[in-house]
């Protein structure tokens, strides 16, 4: 998995945007750069020097001694081989190498070349610092250095020029790229040693808005100062201490440190919680802190940060503030973020993504009132993964537009094909807080219903009481035009999120589902019973029909009718299922097993 990740970092299109960010191609001359090129010519007896950067086509000359053209087609260019590992690409006559007979520069009565490549710290290879010769030659060990290292230097002004420097605007340290030097550096000096990486955040999101809002938008920078300035002089030579993101700051506690990190850690989140002076006004932190214990010469400076911001997310969900790296967690991120990477193929590969569907019932009578449709999806190496695993995170991204579309075409598409097969069928999707933030979402559902040719009444769509809740104008508009052409309108887990309960009345919709955490305990918890009677007894007096999720025995099957609940859906009725197997379920002796 993490060689797939790796790779996944590095592919063409994410080294182009790299490239981009940076802001060189096409940019004017530079004494900076041009310095370099000289140096490299001089240094290396050749007459041709270059700084070459690698676009998606071509090889831009950002500097150049000894040439006039400015840039060449990237096909057969030696710079694109060279950016491919670490090395030095030497190639001693270009028109006796298979790779280049024919190429610009062959033709152009070029012999010799010999590049370094330009990587960032985030292992991008941006291009080369290159020298050229008219003569057939080779670079010796010495020669290699000195391009190595002008190459190094190279890369050191791009930094600069980029402005990304080594130390932090706010609060004068050392940021996350010098931070990632040190490592390296260290790693050097005391190989096969270990060191500890603590990230402090200093403010949760919620108090970094409303701090903005009341105190103004140097609110955040005052805290962070504030909280530096106390680390600073607790710290000692053996740690090093540097402003890494907004609101976070990390200690590198270095092998000369003699003491117990544990200790350390504790000391310093005591420090930090308490209040701070900003702008007069007394602030405390809502501290968070991470840590992590790593070999220097086993981790990439850019891994070890990346456990550290594991460590510090997990410390924030933590009792006391405080958590360890746990290699547990990273591997479910990592497959997040490799389930979240496929979906874009996943979504355009038949086969992956299919639905399934799970019945509802008309408690009375035991017959089926519709189906809910529910995502699966069979990675092509994972095999199935379960809904849990990839929704959530799905649907905070821009695919949740995407999935939702898909979901919906592929349910309009069976309720068609059940009408032709005599079965009428109402088929519940269930819908994301993101698509209600889209201005025209009910317009497009609308359209794929007509361009289906499905009966609108044949489709119900659920939302949670969170995305129902939080734009209440829109959400009311899009819901009531979805309404209006003849689409049923639900609230799903109804108990598990919004307290306010007033939204219930101004909101077009028919059905609510109470959440399955009411339903499993209901046989046993008289507390339970009570919140779902009353639950069902609210929803009769607003109008709303009232479905239990969940229902897994008799006796809470047998509870709910009794008390009035109109539908259940739940494994005593019926699992999930594919729609062939829907309809031999649907036979009057399966149906009336529930009744």
């Amino acid at each position: 998995m993490a060689a797939y990740i790796q790779d996944t970092a590095h592919n063409e299109e994410a080294r182009l945007n790299a490239l981009r960010d940076l802001n060189l191609l096409d940019t004017s001359p530079s004494d900076s750069f041009d310095r370099l090129t000289r140096l490299a010519s001089k240094l290396l007896d050749a007459p041709v020097s270059t700084i070459s950067l690698t676009d998606r086509d071509r090889q831009w000359f950002k500097s150049k001694v000894g040439v006039d053209i400015t840039e060449i087609p990237r096909e057969q260019a030696p710079c694109s081989y060279a950016i491919g590992d670490n090395g030095i690409f030497v190639v001693p006559d270009l028109q006796a190498d298979p790779r280049f007979i024919g190429s610009p520069l062959a033709q152009a009565g070029i012999r010799f070349y010999a590049g370094a490549p330009l990587f960032t710290r985030q292992g991008y290879g941006l291009g080369t610092l290159c020298v050229v010769d008219d003569k057939v030659r080779e670079l010796d060990d010495e020669g290699r250095q000195v391009l190595r290292d002008l190459a190094g230097m190279v890369m050191s002004q791009i930094e600069l020029n980029s402005t990304i420097g080594r130390s932090d605007a706010v609060t004068g340290l050392p940021n996350q790229h010098q931070m990632f030097e040190d490592i390296e550096d260290l790693a050097r000096l005391h190989p096969g040693e270990t060191a500890t990486g603590l990230m402090f955040d200093l403010v949760s999101q919620r108090q970094s808005g409303q701090g903005q809002r009341v105190l103004g938008s140097s609110f955040t920078e005052a805290l962070v100062r504030g909280c530096a300035s106390r680390l600073r002089q607790h710290l000692g030579n053996s740690s090093r201490l540097y402003h890494v993101g907004p609101t976070r700051l990390a200690v590198l506690v270095t092998p000369e440190f003699g003491g117990d990190p544990d200790a350390l850690i504790h000391s310093l989140a005591n420090l930090l919680r308490d209040p701070v002076e900003c702008d007069g006004i007394p602030v405390t932190p809502t501290l968070a802190v991470g840590s992590c214990l790593f070999q220097l010469d086993e981790l990439s400076p850019r891994d070890a940060l990346r456990r550290m911001l594991n460590a510090v997310e997990d410390a924030a969900l933590s009792d006391d503030g405080i958590a360890d790296y746990s290699p547990g967690h990273d591997l479910r991120h990592a497959r997040s973020f490799m389930l979240l990477n496929d979906f874009r193929a996943a979504l355009a590969t038949p086969g992956q993504l299919h639905l399934d569907y799970q019945p509802r019932v008309e408690l009375a009578t035991g017959e089926c009132s519709g189906v809910e449709a529910l995502l699966r999806w069979t990675h092509p190496q994972l095999g199935p993964v379960p809904p849990f695993d990839f929704i959530p995170d799905i649907e905070q991204t821009a695919f949740a537009k995407p999935l939702t579309e898909w979901v919906a075409r592929t349910a309009l598409a069976q309720i068609v094909e059940w009408r032709g097969m005599g079965i009428n069928m109402k088929v519940s999707i269930n819908v994301s807080a993101r698509n209600l933030d889209e201005t025209d979402f009910a317009e497009r559902m609308l359209e794929f219903v007509r361009v289906a040719g499905a009966d609108p009444a044949m489709l119900e769509l659920e939302f949670t009481e969170s995305a129902i809740a939080r734009n209440g104008t829109l959400v009311v508009r899009q819901l009531q035009a979805l309404r209006d052409a003849g689409i049923t309108i639900a609230i799903d887990d109804f108990g598990s999120g919004y307290s306010n309960l007033s939204y219930l009345q101004k909101l077009p919709a028919s059905i609510l589902k109470v959440d399955r955490a009411f339903i499993a305990e209901l046989e046993t918890s008289e507390r339970d019973q009570t919140l779902v009677r009353s639950v069902i007894e609210m929803a009769h007096q607003l109008g709303y029909r009232v479905v239990a999720e969940g229902i897994e025995t008799q006796s809470t099957y047998d509870l709910v009718r009794s008390w009035g609940c109109a539908e259940g859906q739940g494994y005593l009725m019926a699992k999930p299922m594919t729609a062939a197997a829907l309809g031999e379920w649907l036979s009057p002796t399966n149906l009336s097993a529930v009744a």
